[in-house]
C-alpha cells in the first residue's frame, strides 16, 4: 500500500507561491520556489523563511520529565536552564542514532523534544518504550507549525511584529511571547543554516496570519520564502549533520564527531559501550571536504586515498553557492580525518583531489 503523503498547514499556500513540491519525510513539501542558488545567497546575505512545519515536536511533562530526558539523550539535559534548548541525539542500543534532536526546557516539568520529521513515528514509539518512569508524554507534531526566519537581516526584518526584543535571544536560547498579534508563540534561536535569525513555533490556525505578517514585514527587506533545497546547502556549509545522510541507526555519535553532546556523566542507553568506544577510540570518523579539483561530490561517492585503496564514503554533498566549489561530508578512516590531509573523491571514475577542513566549511 502506498504511504499517504501528509500535508502541512500552509500546504496550499506554498504551490500559490510557485513552490515545487515534493514528498520528502512523507510530507509534501516545497523544495524551490526560485533556484536553489538564489533561495540560498538571500539567506545568507539578507533574509529568507522556511515553512518547516513538517519537524516533530513531543511535550515531556511531570515530575519524572527530566528522568526521562536524562535517560534516552545522550547529552545532560540536567544542565539547561529554563528557556534553553540543547542539542542531543536519541542512541540506540546498537551503538548508532535513533535520531538527533532539540531539548527545550520550559521550566523542571516542563519540556519539548523537536524531531525530524522522517522519524516522528519511531522517535514517538522509541521514547515511549523507554518511558518506564511514567512522565507525562504528548505528541503535539500534527497541531504545531514551524517557521525558520533565517539569514543576517531577519531581526530588523520583523522585530516590529513582537514586543520580544528579538536580539535579546541568543543562539540555543528561546522564550515564549506575542508575535504578529498571535499569543504564546514559542521564539527561539535555534537555526540550521548559520546564518542567524530565529524559529517560531505557532499553532496551526494562526499559521497563515503569522505567516502573512513576516512576509507584510519583510517586504523592505526583500524577504522570499525558501525551499529545502537551499535548507540543504546551508547547512552543508555549516557541517550540520542532516538524519538519514550524515548519521543514522548504525553510525555512532563519536564517530560523528558527537562526542561534545555525549555526556558520560550519567547513564544512558547504551552508555556503557558508548564509553567502551570512546576509550577504545573510532575506527572512522565524519569529516568535512573541500574539493581542490572541480567536480561535485555526492552521497555514497566513494572516498580513496592517493593510491586509490577506498578509505570512506561522501553522505553529503554539493556545489556551494557561497564559495563556488564542490563541498562534502562523508565518514574516513580515522588517519585520514585530520584538517589538511588529501582525500579523493571518486566522480564518474575519475579521483578528484579534495582536502579534509574543520567544520564549519563556510568561514565567516
Amino acid at each position: 500500500m502506498e504511504e499517504q503523503i501528509k500535508k502541512i498547514q500552509l500546504n496550499d499556500l506554498h504551490v500559490a507561491l510557485g513552490g515545487k513540491m515534493v514528498p520528502f519525510a512523507g510530507y509534501n513539501m516545497p523544495v524551490r520556489y526560485s533556484s536553489d542558488n538564489e533561495e540560498h545567497l538571500c539567506v545568507r546575505t539578507g533574509v529568507g523563511v522556511f515553512d518547516v512545519s513538517h519537524m516533530g515536536e513531543f511535550m515531556v511533562e511531570g515530575p519524572e520529565a527530566l528522568n526521562l530526558i536524562q535517560k534516552v539523550t545522550s547529552n545532560d539535559a540536567s544542565k539547561i536552564v529554563n528557556g534553553q534548548a540543547q542539542y542531543s541525539c536519541f542512541p540506540n542500543e546498537t551503538g548508532g542514532i535513533v535520531d538527533d534532536l532539540i531539548v527545550y526546557k520550559f521550566d523542571d516539568q516542563k519540556y519539548m523534544l523537536v524531531v525530524n520529521a522522517s522519524n516522528i513515528d519511531k522517535d514517538w514509539a522509541w521514547v515511549n518504550n523507554l518511558n518506564t518512569m511514567g512522565a507525562k508524554l504528548t505528541n503535539i507534531s500534527d497541531g504545531i507549525s514551524l517557521f525558520a526566519i533565517q539569514g543576517p537581516k531577519a531581526i530588523e526584518a520583523v522585530q516590529r511584529l513582537t514586543p520580544v526584543n528579538l536580539s535579546d535571544v541568543k543562539f540555543y536560547h528561546f522564550t515564549v511571547g506575542e508575535f504578529a498579534g498571535v499569543q504564546d508563540v514559542i521564539i527561539s534561536g535555534t537555526g540550521y543554516t548559520g546564518a542567524g535569525g530565529f524559529e517560531i513555533y505557532v499553532k496551526n490556525e494562526d499559521a497563515e496570519k503569522v505567516w502573512n505578517a513576516i512576509f507584510e514585514a519583510g517586504k523592505a527587506f526583500d524577504i522570499k520564502p525558501i525551499g529545502l533545497g537551499a535548507r540543504d546547502t546551508l547547512r552543508m556549509e555549516m557541517g550540520y549533520c542532516l538524519y538519514g545522510n550524515d548519521i543514522t541507526d548504525t553510525t555512532s555519535p563519536l564517530e560523528a564527531g558527537l562526542g561534545w553532546i555525549t555526556k558520560f556523566t550519567k547513564d544512558f542507553t547504551n552508555s556503557e559501550a558508548l564509553k567502551a568506544q570512546k576509550e577504545a577510540g573510532v575506527s572512522k570518523k565524519l569529516v568535512g571536504f573541500i574539493m581542490q579539483e572541480r567536480g561535485i561530490p555526492r552521497g555514497h561517492y566513494k572516498i580513496v586515498d592517493a593510491e586509490s585503496n577506498e578509505i570512506g564514503e561522501v553522505t553529503s554533498g554539493t556545489q556551494s553557492p557561497s564559495m563556488g566549489v564542490g563541498i562534502g561530508l562523508g565518514y574516513v578512516k580515522t588517519e585520514f580525518s585530520k584538517a589538511g590531509t588529501d582525500i579523493f573523491i571518486q566522480v564518474r571514475n575519475k579521483n578528484l583531489k579534495a582536502k579534509v577542513e574543520k567544520l564549519p566549511l563556510l568561514k565567516k
